[in-house]
């Protein structure tokens, strides 16, 4: 038996147990992988997302870009004949008014910050965006609220039934995949509710996305760039920056955050080409100056450059629309930077002061603060994002209330999924000196049969444990190498000088986040109270010892990031109102 192989069956024995005892690789594999039994669809909404996911997942989608992407507009035409055959045309989407926005950090903050700005002016949004969190349908919101059960189930159904009336018994694909059927399903939803505008997030890339078969938005933005899917979009940001510029649009005004001088490029020559006039946003501090400062719904400094955008974004769609009350330009500055025209630097209204303070999106720099518990989840999953989201951390824990006394505890959960460089993304966690680190996948519980907005079918359990276990080994062997520093070496991002504690950092693995919240929480979570966690949970010498150490502790520091689908699974569990 390998190596891998016996510490995997140490991780089940350790974390996977169901009600009625240990469950074995066998079971979980079968439980994760067997697709639904065709069945007559119900009217009910987990119906609707059990059917939706037999589909195809997100990895299916991305493997079939892969092999296509010397033709991206193969795919943007296989998306036209599937609107078409939807009951729609290109040329409908323009009645959307619509905000077209991508990037690899930073993008959905940028959304949700542009609709709030324009949902306090009193217009009714659309807002469709991705991963979800919690349930599918928050995929899709009208004047930001997820939409309904009831709405989501009638349109899905409705959508579902067109495209079988009309597929082509000789075509080889009849249905589009799960993510652009949620697209095509979120144009319909929002000409039906008849929106003034929509807001839209480029899923993965931008010449290559879905969404892209938009031709006329109102104005498009970038926002800060970054290395992430690279055996899609390129493994330089280079041909990121390419990729994400095929959003640009002839005569539409768009707007970039300030990139790396080599992106920059690439995005004022791809919009130079394509004569899509490109502006640079100021920075936030150069729209304070002289005003107020502005208060951001969302922490962390790295939203500056988020709300930045959407504010420039904002203002130009008002002003497209006719809107007079836009904010009022202050002195000239420098017109050029990096060759491209800096956007306006002006004073931002009432409504758009109200609309960056009211902004909420979950998951992104987020705080639950629950008794001895404070929980810090963020999505953070590519090497720039998880550095705002340390700087993030480290200032969240200066600027916190001492406990008055008594030992504080740090905990990191993390996981990590696809082709992203997890050794990398741990790497620049090890500075915040945590105490434990817990490492698991983004399953709620073990099996995901009743919960179907959770259910993936691309990865089996023994899959999931394996790469948590290879998460734990990179773990470990940066703590080794941390023993023997290289003189000299930098340290940006170290947080002040801790007490030595008795105990050495340790790491555990678990098949599921709820078991890693028990063991975590130690029943000291007033909202996250589950049953009696299984007395195997506690076997392992470090599980035994930690949950001493955890349940005597006056302050507990869970900080939850890798992942947004993690982040998504311990919200569910940590705010049961977002499932209702």
């Amino acid at each position: 038996m390998s190596r891998a192989r016996c510490h995997l069956r140490a991780a089940l024995f350790l974390a996977a147990v169901s009600s009625r005892g240990a469950t074995t690789g066998v079971a979980a594999r079968r439980v994760l992988s067997a697709w639904p039994a065709p069945q007559e669809p119900g009217m009910e909404y987990q119906d609707a997302v059990r059917t939706l996911n037999t589909l195809q997942t997100n990895a299916n989608y991305l493997e079939q870009v892969k092999r296509q992407r010397g033709d991206p507009q193969t795919q943007l035409e296989a998306m036209r004949l599937y609107l078409a055959r939807s009951g729609l045309q290109v040329e409908d989407l323009d009645q959307l008014n619509i905000i077209h926005i991508t990037g690899t950090k930073g993008k959905g903050s940028t959304c949700a910050f542009t609709e709030r700005i324009l949902r306090s002016y009193g217009l009714k949004t659309g807002f469709f965006s991705s991963p979800h969190l919690v349930q599918v349908r928050e995929r899709i919101r009208i004047n930001g609220q997820p939409i309904s059960p009831e709405l989501f189930t009638k349109h899905f159904w409705r959508l579902y039934h067109r495209l079988e009336e009309t597929k082509d018994d000789s075509s080889c694909v009849s249905m589009p995949g799960y993510f652009r059927f949620l697209t095509l399903m979120a144009f319909h939803v929002f000409l039906q509710e008849k929106v003034d505008l929509a807001v839209m997030e480029v899923g993965i890339g931008g010449a290559y996305d879905c969404t892209n078969i938009v031709k006329k938005p109102v104005v498009c933005g970038v926002s800060s760039l970054g290395i992430d899917h690279t055996g899609l979009l390129g493994d330089t940001m280079e041909k990121i920056a390419w990729q994400k510029g095929g959003i640009f649009k002839c005569g539409i005004p768009a707007f970039t955050v300030l990139q790396p001088d080599g992106p920059l490029a690439v995005l004022r020559d791809r919009a130079q080409q394509i004569s899509c006039p490109l502006y640079l946003c100021p920075p936030l501090e150069a729209l304070e100056e002289g005003g107020p400062l502005l208060t951001l719904g969302l922490e962390g400094e790295h939203q500056k450059s988020n709300a930045a955008l959407a504010l420039q974004l904002a203002r130009c769609w008002l002003q497209q629309k006719g809107y007079q009350d836009t904010g009022e330009l202050k002195a000239s500055r420098p017109s050029l930077l990096g060759q491209l025209p800096l956007a306006p630097v002006f004073q931002p209204t009432s409504h758009m002061q109200h609309g960056l303070r009211d902004t909420e999106w979950p998951g992104r720099t987020q705080l639950l603060r629950r008794g001895p518990l404070t929980w810090y989840l963020d999505g953070a999953h590519t090497t720039s994002s998880m550095q705002a989201c340390v700087r993030w951390f480290r200032q969240a824990l200066h600027s916190r209330e001492g406990p008055g006394g008594g030992s504080e505890v740090r905990v990191l959960l993390f996981n990590s999924t696809g082709d992203r460089d997890s050794a990398a993304l741990l790497k620049l966690l090890q500075p915040c000196q945590f105490d434990y680190t817990i490492f698991c996948p983004n399953l709620t519980e073990v099996s995901s049969v009743d919960n179907a907005d959770q259910q993936n079918f691309t990865v089996t359990l023994d899959q999931v444990l394996l790469r948590c276990l290879a998460h734990q080994q990179h773990w470990s062997r940066l703590h080794e190498d941390q023993a023997s520093p290289e003189p000299g070496g930098p340290a940006p991002l170290l947080l002040a000088p801790r007490p030595a504690h008795t105990h050495s950092t340790s790491s555990l693995v678990f098949s599921c986040i709820s078991h890693a919240l028990q063991w975590i929480s130690q029943g000291r979570d007033p909202v996250f109270q589950p049953p009696s966690p299984p007395r195997v949970l506690f076997a392992h010498p470090v599980a035994g010892s930690g949950a001493i150490v955890l349940q005597e502790a006056a302050a507990i520091h869970v900080l939850v990031t890798g992942s947004l689908h993690l982040v998504g699974g311990v919200l569910k569990l940590l705010e049961p109102s977002l499932s209702q």
